[in-house]
């Protein structure tokens, strides 16, 4: 069983509310292996729809050693909200023995090898977002939906 943010599979769980990131790939994985779809950032307690966050200050690394923030669009500090989703979904995924988490590209939370840069412009850099940066420090192979 692998691990994928639920937002791929159609679960309208992005900060939009909606499906916008819905992908056919990601879609077509449950013919061939077993899922189990989290959105870390509920798991952290943040609502649905939601005004968008980005980290700001370095990557999911940085937040988790305290050096970055993650604010969202409206200015306030969400990182508390962040590691506490990261948290919960290391530990599902430690009480189920999930070896591998397929995360959204660019996401704060799931974003794998890439995450936006922190100024609400679009713009991507290298790095993690917060819950991929933790389960990459514990041992959990990271998959970008881009290399499905």
């Amino acid at each position: 069983m692998k691990m994928i943010s639920a937002c791929l599979l159609g679960i309208r769980c992005a900060w939009s509310g909606d499906e916008r990131y819905k992908n056919e790939q990601a879609l077509r994985l449950p013919q061939t292996e077993s899922l189990l779809s989290v959105c870390p950032e509920q798991l952290g307690g943040l609502p649905t729809p939601r005004s968008p966050q980005e980290i700001q200050g370095g990557s999911g690394e940085d937040v988790l050693d305290h050096k970055a923030k993650v604010i969202n669009g409206d200015n306030v500090d969400v990182t508390n909200h962040f590691i506490r989703g990261a948290e919960e979904t290391l530990k599902i995924a430690r009480r189920l023995n999930l070896k591998e988490f397929i995360g959204k590209s660019g996401s704060p939370s799931c974003g794998c090898c890439h995450i936006h840069d922190g100024s609400f412009s679009g713009m991507l850099k290298v790095g993690n977002g917060v819950t991929a940066a933790l389960l990459r420090r514990h041992g959990i192979r990271l998959v970008s939906e881009g290399d499905l």
